[in-house]
């Protein structure tokens, strides 16, 4: 909803396809009414292909495999032109027609993570991220739509393995393999935790951004908000996170849905941050050796984590 409400606040043309995973986040899209959007069950995107490999996945792998299914629905359901897939996390800042106007000719356009070099994953988690990702309904478009799909379906879990990493890393060959894949050169679409650092001096970074991703931002039982494990500029806070919880904290309070920021049990959180302590994806541990000791011993890292947290 706060994504919807970005679209509407920057005066964006959209229509949002809304894929409800559960009945309680159908129900509750069906009764918010969203201007402009048309939301989508998860029985009615399944298909035989997506059915069969559902049971050997976990919810978040089964997310991920549907992602280019849904934007391969949606075209074809809806007769589109054109269709992004775009992360629910994400909040516009200005109109992604920008970027839209940016392919020019160019049938698909991906985002690079844009790490900073404190937390480059580009190895195991990709160059490129699954967040905006537009396709043409062209015969360019939909050779790599098409593939894509197929590749999600053989294989998409949550584990670095013979190149692969989730439905993000099959990304990072698309430049080479096909035509038309454009690569989004504008350094302020796709603002996010592994990338703030590079805006430290950036104290106008707000009024330049087009999206911020607010990845992994989570609510706690004891009042905080837990920023992701990255390392954040306190003008990045000030500018992003704070409006952006005041505005979830709203739609919440609007909403008739129980527990709708997804509160996360406080005491339980340390067994949840080890994952960041860790990386934040499943690494080959002789990959991730060096990464794992930098995270566990290295005392300004201890420090951070102890600080990513805020009222």
């Amino acid at each position: 909803m706060a994504l919807h409400h970005s679209l509407l606040e920057v005066g964006a043309d959209f229509h949002l396809y809304i894929v409800a995973f559960d009945d309680a986040c159908f129900e509750a899209l069906k009764e918010a009414g969203l201007a402009h959007t048309t939301v989508i069950s998860l029985t009615e995107l399944e298909n035989n292909k997506l059915l069969a490999v559902k049971q050997g996945r976990s919810v978040a792998e089964y997310c991920w495999t549907c992602t280019p299914s849904t934007i391969r629905y949606c075209i074809d359901k809806f007769q589109l032109n054109a269709c992004t897939y775009v992360d629910a996390d994400l909040y516009f800042y200005k109109d992604p027609q920008l970027l839209i106007d940016e392919m020019d000719d160019n049938d698909v356009l991906i985002t690079p993570h844009n790490y900073h070099p404190k937390y480059d994953q580009s190895a195991l988690a990709g160059i490129y991220c699954v967040q905006f990702v537009p396709f043409k309904n062209t015969p360019n478009g939909n050779e790599v739509l098409n593939w894509w799909v197929n590749a999600c379906l053989q294989w998409c879990y949550a584990r670095h393995e013979d190149g692969k990493m989730g439905d993000q890393k099959y990304l990072d060959s698309w430049p080479y393999m096909f035509d038309g894949v454009y690569i989004c050169n504008n350094k302020y679409a796709g603002l996010a935790p592994w990338n703030a650092l590079n805006y430290a001096e950036e104290k106008d970074v707000r009024d330049k951004a087009i999206f911020y991703h607010y990845h992994d931002l989570q609510y706690l039982s004891n009042g905080s908000w837990f920023l992701g494990g990255y390392d954040i500029p306190d003008h990045i806070v000030e500018q992003f996170y704070k409006p952006y919880i005041s505005l979830l904290k709203d739609i919440a309070a609007g909403s008739s849905v129980v527990n709708s920021l997804n509160i996360v049990d406080a005491e339980k959180f340390n067994l949840i941050t080890t994952k960041y302590k860790l990386g934040i994806y499943k690494l080959e541990l002789q990959a991730a050796f060096k990464k794992f000791i930098h995270a566990l011993f290295f005392i300004n890292r201890r420090r951070f984590y102890k600080n990513n947290f805020i009222k």
